[in-house]
Protein backbone atom coordinates (compact mmCIF):
# COMPACT_ATOMS: atom_id res chain seq x y z
CA UNK A 1 0.00 0.00 0.00
CA UNK A 2 1.33 3.39 -0.98
CA UNK A 3 1.74 6.01 1.67
CA UNK A 4 0.48 9.13 -0.04
CA UNK A 5 1.58 11.32 2.82
CA UNK A 6 5.19 10.47 1.99
CA UNK A 7 4.93 12.26 -1.36
CA UNK A 8 4.26 15.59 0.32
CA UNK A 9 6.83 18.15 1.23
CA UNK A 10 8.86 17.07 4.23
CA UNK A 11 9.37 19.58 7.01
CA UNK A 12 12.78 21.18 7.13
CA UNK A 13 15.20 20.30 9.90
CA UNK A 14 15.18 22.62 12.89
CA UNK A 15 17.80 25.36 12.81
CA UNK A 16 19.39 24.06 15.99
CA UNK A 17 20.38 20.78 14.40
CA UNK A 18 23.74 20.60 12.68
CA UNK A 19 25.37 17.70 10.92
CA UNK A 20 29.03 16.97 11.46
CA UNK A 21 31.20 15.37 8.81
CA UNK A 22 34.43 13.52 9.35
CA UNK A 23 36.91 13.01 6.54
CA UNK A 24 39.82 10.60 6.81
CA UNK A 25 42.40 11.34 4.17
CA UNK A 26 45.19 9.17 2.90
CA UNK A 27 48.86 10.00 2.71
CA UNK A 28 48.92 11.64 -0.72
CA UNK A 29 46.41 14.43 -0.10
CA UNK A 30 47.43 15.24 3.47
CA UNK A 31 51.15 15.02 2.80
CA UNK A 32 50.95 17.46 -0.09
CA UNK A 33 48.80 19.95 1.84
CA UNK A 34 50.93 19.84 4.98
CA UNK A 35 54.24 20.10 3.16
CA UNK A 36 52.99 22.90 0.97
CA UNK A 37 51.89 25.06 3.90
CA UNK A 38 54.79 24.61 6.30
CA UNK A 39 57.78 22.31 6.74
CA UNK A 40 59.16 23.77 9.96
CA UNK A 41 57.79 24.00 13.45
CA UNK A 42 56.14 27.25 14.48
CA UNK A 43 55.03 28.40 17.95
CA UNK A 44 51.40 27.88 16.95
CA UNK A 45 51.94 24.31 15.73
CA UNK A 46 50.67 21.33 17.73
CA UNK A 47 52.38 18.07 16.84
CA UNK A 48 51.09 14.54 17.16
CA UNK A 49 51.95 12.35 20.11
CA UNK A 50 53.27 8.79 20.34
CA UNK A 51 52.17 5.49 21.86
CA UNK A 52 54.87 3.84 23.95
CA UNK A 53 55.21 1.13 26.58
CA UNK A 54 56.45 1.78 30.08
CA UNK A 55 59.42 -0.53 30.58
CA UNK A 56 60.24 0.48 34.15
CA UNK A 57 62.36 2.89 36.14
CA UNK A 58 66.08 3.27 36.60
CA UNK A 59 68.57 5.98 37.56
CA UNK A 60 70.97 8.23 35.68
CA UNK A 61 73.72 10.67 36.59
CA UNK A 62 74.15 14.13 35.12
CA UNK A 63 77.38 15.96 34.24
CA UNK A 64 77.95 16.87 37.89
CA UNK A 65 77.44 13.35 39.19
CA UNK A 66 73.96 14.00 40.60
CA UNK A 67 71.74 10.93 40.65
CA UNK A 68 68.13 11.27 39.49
CA UNK A 69 65.33 8.79 38.64
CA UNK A 70 64.11 8.20 35.09
CA UNK A 71 61.36 6.16 33.46
CA UNK A 72 62.15 4.22 30.28
CA UNK A 73 59.52 4.31 27.53
CA UNK A 74 59.86 2.19 24.39
CA UNK A 75 58.12 2.50 21.03
CA UNK A 76 56.83 -0.67 19.35
CA UNK A 77 56.47 -0.04 15.62
CA UNK A 78 54.41 3.11 16.14
CA UNK A 79 52.83 4.08 12.79
CA UNK A 80 50.32 6.58 11.44
CA UNK A 81 47.06 4.98 10.33
CA UNK A 82 44.87 7.99 9.42
CA UNK A 83 44.55 11.77 9.29
CA UNK A 84 41.23 13.13 10.57
CA UNK A 85 39.51 16.38 9.66
CA UNK A 86 36.11 17.07 11.23
CA UNK A 87 33.90 20.06 10.47
CA UNK A 88 32.10 21.13 13.64
CA UNK A 89 28.67 22.70 13.91
CA UNK A 90 30.12 26.22 14.07
CA UNK A 91 32.12 25.46 10.89
CA UNK A 92 35.44 25.23 12.70
CA UNK A 93 37.71 22.32 11.86
CA UNK A 94 39.11 19.64 14.14
CA UNK A 95 42.35 18.04 12.96
CA UNK A 96 43.91 14.91 14.40
CA UNK A 97 46.44 12.19 13.61
CA UNK A 98 45.54 8.58 14.35
CA UNK A 99 48.47 6.51 15.59
CA UNK A 100 48.68 2.76 16.22
CA UNK A 101 51.36 0.68 17.94
CA UNK A 102 52.32 -2.86 19.03
CA UNK A 103 51.89 -5.43 16.27
CA UNK A 104 49.44 -8.28 16.72
CA UNK A 105 48.52 -11.34 14.65
CA UNK A 106 45.74 -11.11 12.10
CA UNK A 107 43.68 -13.84 13.76
CA UNK A 108 43.35 -11.72 16.89
CA UNK A 109 42.09 -8.61 15.06
CA UNK A 110 38.56 -7.94 13.87
CA UNK A 111 37.75 -7.81 10.18
CA UNK A 112 36.82 -4.16 10.45
CA UNK A 113 40.18 -3.22 11.92
CA UNK A 114 42.02 -5.48 9.46
CA UNK A 115 40.44 -3.52 6.61
CA UNK A 116 41.40 -0.25 8.28
CA UNK A 117 45.04 -1.31 8.72
CA UNK A 118 45.18 -2.70 5.19
CA UNK A 119 43.97 0.60 3.77
CA UNK A 120 46.69 2.40 5.73
CA UNK A 121 49.33 -0.09 4.55
CA UNK A 122 50.44 -1.14 8.06
CA UNK A 123 50.37 -4.40 10.00
CA UNK A 124 47.58 -5.05 12.55
CA UNK A 125 48.08 -3.20 15.83
CA UNK A 126 46.96 -3.62 19.40
CA UNK A 127 46.43 0.02 20.37
CA UNK A 128 44.97 2.83 18.25
CA UNK A 129 44.84 6.40 19.59
CA UNK A 130 44.07 9.83 18.19
CA UNK A 131 46.06 13.00 18.91
CA UNK A 132 44.63 16.46 18.14
CA UNK A 133 46.97 18.54 15.95
CA UNK A 134 46.93 21.75 13.97
CA UNK A 135 46.13 21.75 10.27
CA UNK A 136 49.82 21.95 9.31
CA UNK A 137 50.90 18.95 11.41
CA UNK A 138 49.33 16.07 9.49
CA UNK A 139 51.65 13.12 8.91
CA UNK A 140 51.51 10.85 5.83
CA UNK A 141 49.64 7.61 6.48
CA UNK A 142 51.97 4.65 6.97
CA UNK A 143 54.83 6.73 8.40
CA UNK A 144 56.82 4.93 11.09
CA UNK A 145 57.53 7.24 14.01
CA UNK A 146 60.76 7.16 15.97
CA UNK A 147 61.85 8.10 19.46
CA UNK A 148 63.66 11.07 17.91
CA UNK A 149 60.23 12.69 17.69
CA UNK A 150 60.96 14.09 21.16
CA UNK A 151 64.11 16.14 21.62
CA UNK A 152 66.21 15.78 24.80
CA UNK A 153 65.69 18.93 26.80
CA UNK A 154 62.01 19.39 26.02
CA UNK A 155 59.02 18.59 28.27
CA UNK A 156 56.29 16.02 27.69
CA UNK A 157 52.99 14.91 29.20
CA UNK A 158 52.45 11.19 29.77
CA UNK A 159 48.89 9.81 29.86
CA UNK A 160 48.08 6.33 31.14
CA UNK A 161 45.78 4.35 33.42
CA UNK A 162 47.03 4.59 36.99
CA UNK A 163 47.71 1.56 39.16
CA UNK A 164 44.57 0.37 40.97
CA UNK A 165 44.82 0.46 44.76
CA UNK A 166 41.45 -1.07 45.60
CA UNK A 167 39.09 0.25 48.27
CA UNK A 168 41.00 2.69 50.46
CA UNK A 169 40.17 4.94 53.40
CA UNK A 170 40.21 8.71 53.53
CA UNK A 171 43.73 9.00 54.92
CA UNK A 172 45.30 7.13 52.00
CA UNK A 173 42.89 8.27 49.31
CA UNK A 174 42.55 11.97 50.18
CA UNK A 175 45.49 12.55 52.57
CA UNK A 176 43.21 13.25 55.54
CA UNK A 177 44.97 13.96 58.81
CA UNK A 178 42.85 11.52 60.80
CA UNK A 179 41.59 11.92 64.36
CA UNK A 180 43.69 12.40 67.47
CA UNK A 181 46.00 9.58 68.46
CA UNK A 182 45.82 10.43 72.18
CA UNK A 183 43.05 10.47 74.80
CA UNK A 184 39.42 10.85 73.94
CA UNK A 185 39.41 8.88 70.67
CA UNK A 186 38.30 5.27 70.94
CA UNK A 187 39.40 3.00 68.08
CA UNK A 188 38.62 5.58 65.41
CA UNK A 189 41.99 7.17 64.80
CA UNK A 190 41.87 6.73 61.02
CA UNK A 191 38.18 7.42 60.50
CA UNK A 192 36.89 10.24 58.31
CA UNK A 193 34.97 12.03 61.02
CA UNK A 194 31.68 13.83 60.47
CA UNK A 195 30.38 13.94 56.90
CA UNK A 196 27.27 16.11 57.26
CA UNK A 197 25.97 19.31 58.78
CA UNK A 198 22.81 20.05 60.82
CA UNK A 199 19.17 19.67 59.89
CA UNK A 200 19.93 22.24 57.22
CA UNK A 201 20.99 21.07 54.62
CA UNK A 202 20.15 17.67 56.14
CA UNK A 203 22.13 15.75 53.54
CA UNK A 204 25.65 14.97 52.38
CA UNK A 205 26.90 17.26 49.65
CA UNK A 206 27.72 15.55 46.33
CA UNK A 207 31.44 15.09 45.79
CA UNK A 208 32.22 14.70 49.48
CA UNK A 209 35.65 13.14 49.94
CA UNK A 210 35.05 9.73 51.46
CA UNK A 211 36.48 6.23 51.38
CA UNK A 212 36.19 4.41 48.07
CA UNK A 213 38.00 2.80 45.19
CA UNK A 214 41.35 4.42 44.48
CA UNK A 215 43.39 4.40 41.27
CA UNK A 216 42.65 2.57 38.06
CA UNK A 217 41.71 5.75 36.17
CA UNK A 218 43.13 7.84 33.35
CA UNK A 219 45.88 10.07 34.73
CA UNK A 220 48.17 12.65 33.16
CA UNK A 221 51.62 13.43 34.52
CA UNK A 222 52.64 16.82 33.20
CA UNK A 223 55.92 18.57 32.40
CA UNK A 224 58.34 15.64 32.49
CA UNK A 225 61.76 16.44 31.06
CA UNK A 226 63.18 14.25 28.28
CA UNK A 227 66.77 13.52 29.29
CA UNK A 228 67.85 10.89 26.74
CA UNK A 229 66.71 9.39 23.44
CA UNK A 230 67.95 6.11 21.91
CA UNK A 231 66.76 5.88 18.30
CA UNK A 232 68.27 2.41 17.73
CA UNK A 233 66.15 0.82 20.46
CA UNK A 234 63.38 3.45 20.27
CA UNK A 235 63.82 4.35 23.93
CA UNK A 236 62.74 7.62 25.55
CA UNK A 237 64.08 8.45 29.01
CA UNK A 238 61.92 10.91 30.95
CA UNK A 239 62.81 12.31 34.34
CA UNK A 240 60.49 11.18 37.12
CA UNK A 241 57.69 8.65 37.29
CA UNK A 242 54.73 8.07 35.00
CA UNK A 243 51.37 6.40 35.74
CA UNK A 244 50.67 2.78 34.91
CA UNK A 245 52.16 -0.62 35.56
CA UNK A 246 55.25 -1.92 33.79
CA UNK A 247 54.67 -2.83 30.12
CA UNK A 248 51.49 -0.76 30.05
CA UNK A 249 50.76 1.39 27.01
CA UNK A 250 51.11 5.13 27.59
CA UNK A 251 50.52 8.17 25.41
CA UNK A 252 53.29 10.74 25.18
CA UNK A 253 52.77 14.23 23.79
CA UNK A 254 54.40 17.65 23.92
CA UNK A 255 53.70 19.27 27.29
CA UNK A 256 50.66 21.51 26.98
CA UNK A 257 51.77 23.99 29.63
CA UNK A 258 55.55 24.20 29.33
CA UNK A 259 55.78 23.62 25.57
CA UNK A 260 52.62 24.41 23.56
CA UNK A 261 50.94 27.16 25.58
CA UNK A 262 54.21 28.73 26.74
CA UNK A 263 55.49 28.89 23.15
CA UNK A 264 52.32 30.61 21.96
CA UNK A 265 52.38 33.04 24.88
CA UNK A 266 56.04 34.05 24.49
CA UNK A 267 55.71 34.31 20.73
CA UNK A 268 52.76 36.69 21.07
CA UNK A 269 54.78 38.86 23.47
CA UNK A 270 57.79 38.88 21.17
CA UNK A 271 60.01 36.82 23.50
CA UNK A 272 61.27 34.56 20.74
CA UNK A 273 64.30 33.42 22.75
CA UNK A 274 61.90 31.87 25.29
CA UNK A 275 59.64 30.09 22.82
CA UNK A 276 61.43 26.76 23.38
CA UNK A 277 63.33 25.49 26.44
CA UNK A 278 66.93 26.61 26.78
CA UNK A 279 69.22 24.91 24.28
CA UNK A 280 66.53 23.99 21.73
CA UNK A 281 66.19 25.66 18.35
CA UNK A 282 63.35 23.60 16.90
CA UNK A 283 61.38 20.37 16.94
CA UNK A 284 61.07 17.63 14.29
CA UNK A 285 58.10 18.65 12.19
CA UNK A 286 55.60 17.35 11.41
CA UNK A 287 57.05 14.31 13.21
CA UNK A 288 60.25 12.45 13.97
CA UNK A 289 60.45 9.53 11.57
CA UNK A 290 62.76 6.56 11.05
CA UNK A 291 64.34 8.34 8.09
CA UNK A 292 65.25 11.28 10.31
CA UNK A 293 66.70 8.98 12.97
CA UNK A 294 69.11 7.44 10.43
CA UNK A 295 70.90 10.76 9.86
CA UNK A 296 71.21 11.64 13.56
CA UNK A 297 73.35 10.08 16.32
CA UNK A 298 71.76 6.94 17.77
CA UNK A 299 71.94 8.25 21.35
CA UNK A 300 71.32 11.88 22.32
CA UNK A 301 71.57 13.05 25.94
CA UNK A 302 70.37 16.38 27.26
CA UNK A 303 72.92 18.44 29.18
CA UNK A 304 72.37 19.06 32.86
CA UNK A 305 70.15 21.98 33.79
CA UNK A 306 72.28 22.71 36.85
CA UNK A 307 74.40 25.83 36.63
CA UNK A 308 76.85 24.96 39.42
CA UNK A 309 78.23 21.76 40.89
CA UNK A 310 76.14 20.87 43.96
CA UNK A 311 79.08 19.03 45.56
CA UNK A 312 81.36 22.10 45.58
CA UNK A 313 80.81 24.50 48.52
CA UNK A 314 79.69 27.96 47.54
CA UNK A 315 82.11 30.80 48.23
Amino acid sequence: MLRFWSFGARPALPHCRALQTTVVRNAAVEAESSSATSSTWTPTSVRTGLIARKRGMTVMWDNNGVRFPVTVLQLENCQVTANVRTVRAEQSEYHAVQVAASDRSEKNATKQMLGHFKKAGVSPKRVVKEFPVTSDAHVPVGTTLSAIHFVPGQFVDVIAKSIGKGFQGTMKRWNFKGLRASHGVSVSHRSAGAIGAHQDPGRVWPGKKMAGRMGGERTTTQNLAVVRVDSDLDLIYVRGCVPGVDDAHVMVRDAKKKMTQLAQHNSAKGLFEKVLPKGLTGLPFPAGTKELAEVLPPVIVAPSARVSDPFVPRE
